[in-house]
Parts: C-alpha cells; structure tokens; sequence
C-alpha cells in the first residue's frame, strides 16, 4: 500500500496480466474482429495461413532437432502430441492405424481465450495437416468436437490416406506435391 495516499500501488495489484494471457488474448480478439467483420468461414481462411507458416516452421525444427529428412508415422504421432504439449495442450491418441490417427483434447492451448471462437481451431488444423501432409504425402484433419464451440474436450481426426472413410468425413486436406520440378528450359 502506498502509506501516503492509501492506495495499492499499480506493480502490487492482482492484474492476471502476463505475456501468455496478453498474448492468447490478442489472438482471440483478432479472431473474433474477422469473424465479425469477413464471417466465420473467410475468419477461418486467414487462421489458415498463418497455421500453415507456423506448421512449417514446426515441422522443420522436429525434423532438424530429430535429424531426419523426413518423418515417420510413428514420429508424426509423437510430434503432433508433442508440440501442443509444448504449447499446454493436452493432445492424447485415442486410436490410430496406417489410415489416421484420432486424437483428443483436454486443454486448449489457448484456455479459456478459444471459447466462442471456432476460427482459432484452424492453427491446429494446419499444423496438424501440414505436419502430416508433408512427411507422409496426404492428410486431412476433420474437427468433430472443439472446445472452441463448447465441448469439454476436442477430437481431431489427421486421416493419413485418401480412403472412403476420409472421403466422406468433413474436413481440409492437405497434399505434399512432392518436390518441385524444374521447369523446362526456354530456347531462345
């Protein structure tokens, strides 16, 4: 307390004010702005780019820090648990098999700040997706359930092939073109 005025001084308030809550709250409220100002859908497409960067820049530092070219099943399993452990997810396998891995959720990275705000899945879904789609050639991430839209856990679904079950579930694909080919020479 501050014994001349008898008030609490601003650095011993209790402000729940970090760079993780300040942080996650920036996200929600730019989340929020789109889906109010372009809708849901476009909110969710821009969500998308930035998932898609930030799913490369993951991938290439487990693939660096695991000193592969590439990953496997196995190891795409593990880094998709992993990095949202990282991040205080609570991602866990609920099922997998060569055709997809179904994934659960206890904790939002994001917390409570995802509440409302169902364009924000669309980091996991890129990330998941791109992480995938990039070490094993083709994924599709379908969200049945989001804490995001009031469930108290997600299930994220990373199909590994095109199969018919992946086919009819909605969701995004994402395809590994393989690597760029040169073009043609010009003759001049």
């Amino acid at each position: 307390m501050d014994h001349q005025e008898g008030r609490q001084r601003a650095d011993q308030a209790d402000v729940q004010l970090n760079r993780d809550v300040f942080t996650r709250t920036l996200i929600r409220e730019l989340a929020g702005t789109l889906e109010d100002v372009v809708g849901i859908e476009e909110a969710s497409g821009y969500i998308s780019l930035v998932g898609a960067s930030i799913g490369e820049q993951i991938n290439q530092s487990y693939k660096s820090a695991l000193q592969v070219s590439s990953l496997s099943r196995d190891q795409v399993r593990d880094v998709l648990v992993d990095l949202k452990r990282r991040i205080e997810g609570d991602f866990f396998v609920i099922e997998e098999n060569d055709n997809k891995i179904v994934l659960g959720n206890r904790q939002c990275p994001f917390a409570e700040k995802v509440v409302g705000r169902p364009s924000m899945c669309m980091m996991t879904s890129n990330v998941f997706g791109h992480i995938a789609a990039d070490n094993l050639g083709y994924s599709k991430v379908a969200l049945r359930e989001t804490i995001a839209d009031g469930a108290s856990e997600c299930r994220v679904i990373v199909y590994l092939r095109p199969t018919a079950e992946a086919q009819a579930t909605p969701g995004r694909e994402y395809v590994n073109p393989g690597p760029a080919r040169p073009s043609p020479a010009k003759q001049t």
